[in-house]
């Protein structure tokens, strides 16, 4: 048990898909009623669900900005170096808790970079926005990157 305890305090969601495939494997096993091992195993993966979903999230948000940085230095503010400095805080902490989460945050840049430009051009106006992701993952990271105009 110190092993699994060892685990999650190094990497949640690793833990939470280790243990949801062990207790579906207990479901196939046992009998018993006493406990709903299938729904408990779902519920477990749901939580490994939700932190993809906040790096996805926290990604398109700090890309949204990045953008807005680059493309308009004229209204560049401190509330978009805040906005920035906030989310890839978050979202360290986050890939900190869950290390195993940094090569998905990695497998759904492209994707979340589409999010965050569609939503700069909504916001913004701009539409002469890249259509690919100039920027590497630890750059979107990086608490000190700001892309040149």
């Amino acid at each position: 048990m110190a092993g699994m305890s060892t685990l999650y305090d190094a990497d949640t969601a690793l833990w939470a898909e280790e243990q949801a495939q062990l207790l579906r494997r207990r479901a196939e096993l046992t009998n018993s009623d006493e406990l709903d091992w299938v729904h408990l195993a779902e519920e477990i993966e749901g939580v490994v669900a939700s932190e993809k979903r906040e790096v996805r999230s926290r990604l398109a948000l700090i890309i949204q900005h990045l953008l807005k940085w680059q493309y308009q230095p004229a209204l560049r503010s401190r509330s978009w170096e805040t906005t920035l400095h906030v989310q890839r805080r978050d979202l360290l902490a986050v890939l900190t808790d869950s290390p195993s989460l940094r090569p998905f945050a990695a497998s759904v840049l492209a994707a979340a970079f589409v999010h965050g430009r569609h939503d700069a051009e909504q916001e913004t106006g701009l539409l002469h926005l890249p259509a690919d992701c100039p920027w590497t993952l630890d750059q979107v990271l990086d608490q000190v990157f700001l892309p040149a105009a």
